[in-house]
């Protein structure tokens, strides 16, 4: 693709993703917020305002998704209202391109709007995949030729690492050209003081802070990450603290069995998660899969390094003892070697702690990856003749 210099003009942008707690929907709202600070109109679609998205904030429009329930349907249908809202906020601003996040159902949704649209009102499409869109849901019959139809039908289809590239094509069988374009992040500094905080999470000053920060699906395997901490024999030298974007409950038992409840603090629903990352000393991942893990990346950018998986995009993102450790799915012994390992060696943690900050901000960071994006559209809003585009099952 060529470099297309920034803006000739602000972009008019529409994007969807799922408003909740998760990679996806925390770095669509990075960006379209981003992309107002840059001057372009940003106009969010979805059942619900996103939740790190700022109440007010200039260049960026929220258009809620209304979901009905009728008798006629067992189930309330989201998919439907949603190419509507998207259609009626494409015509009524003009918008000149639609960027959704997650395959299912926001792809199809937008395809299906810009269907409705007439030809001069059009707005070009761009699927950006997360993961378990394809890596999951695409192996289902009862989703798979649905997401390979809206991808073929999408202008532009990008992912977040070259793993779900892989994927892609090896589950649902999409031989279109795919841009990979990294995740990114650039969280505000603390509001709060780091002592503060170790306080409050009753971690002690000769404890290592070892973080957690998911939606606790089953994916994310919380129950080996238990059972790894659980594994460390100096029970006196660390604190285990979860983030949960999802409910805790579900594991107090086992918390319970493993006798971890006096070595855990867990915080739901954490807007500035900031101010907990800065006060960490170590992460923690030990998920089956995983196409970028966003999570390890805002721990990095606060010297924070991570032991995880060796699993899916991760490698993409830790540089295995220079800016992580890395471990091999699964292995719950493993992981407790490695935290006990980074747990008596404080200098080697520095090491890989400043090593994670220095890589995030040189690749993953908003100045690095927001002008892709920004190339991207306005490569798909350039006239045909006269540009060199060709992602997608579509050329053009």
């Amino acid at each position: 693709m060529s470099n297309i210099s920034n803006p000739k003009r602000p972009l008019r942008i529409g994007i969807t993703c799922y408003p909740t707690v998760g990679g996806s929907g925390v770095v669509a709202t990075e960006l379209g917020i981003e992309l107002a600070r840059r001057g372009h109109e940003v106009h969010f679609i979805s059942y619900e305002r996103p939740f790190r998205l700022p109440e007010q904030s200039e260049n960026i429009y929220f258009h809620k998704v209304t979901i009905n329930s009728y008798g006629l349907f067992k189930y309330p249908d989201y998919t439907l209202p949603l190419s509507v809202e998207m259609a009626k906020v494409s015509c009524k601003h003009n918008l000149d391109i639609l960027h959704v996040h997650y395959a299912v159902p926001h792809a199809t949704a937008a395809i299906l709007a810009h269907c409705m649209l007439p030809e001069d009102k059009q707005p070009k499409v761009v699927t950006t995949l997360h993961g378990t869109d394809t890596t999951l849901l695409g192996a289902d019959p009862g989703y798979g030729p649905a997401i390979l139809h809206a991808l073929k039908q999408s202008d532009v289809v990008t992912a977040v690492s070259e793993f779900l590239k892989a994927e892609t094509d090896r589950v649902i069988g999409f031989k279109g050209d795919i841009k990979v374009i990294y995740n990114f992040s650039d969280l505000p500094a603390p509001t709060r003081p780091k002592s503060d905080v170790r306080n409050e999470l009753g971690v002690k000053d000769n404890e290592v802070m070892i973080i957690h920060a998911s939606n606790l699906r089953p994916v994310k395997r919380f129950d080996l990450l238990l059972k790894a901490v659980a594994g460390i024999k100096k029970r006196d030298a660390f604190k285990l603290v979860v983030i949960a974007g999802g409910e805790f409950a579900p594991y107090q038992r086992e918390v319970q069995e493993l006798g971890l409840q006096d070595k855990i603090a867990v915080r739901e629903n954490v807007l500035q998660i900031e101010n907990y990352l800065q006060a960490a000393d170590l992460a923690l991942y030990t998920s089956d899969s995983e196409s970028f893990c966003l999570g390890i990346l805002e721990a990095m950018l606060f010297n924070c390094p991570s032991v995880s998986t060796n699993v899916g995009g991760i490698p993409e993102v830790v540089q295995n003892n220079k800016t992580g450790l890395l471990v091999p799915p699964g292995d719950a012994q493993a992981l407790t070697n490695a935290l006990e390992a980074l747990i008596d060696d404080g200098q080697k943690r520095k090491e890989l702690g400043d090593a994670a900050a220095i890589d995030a901000k040189a690749r993953f960071s908003s100045d690095v990856l927001i002008p892709q994006y920004e190339d991207l559209y306005y490569c798909l809003i350039a006239d045909s003749a006269q540009s060199s585009c060709s992602m997608s099952g579509k050329s053009f």
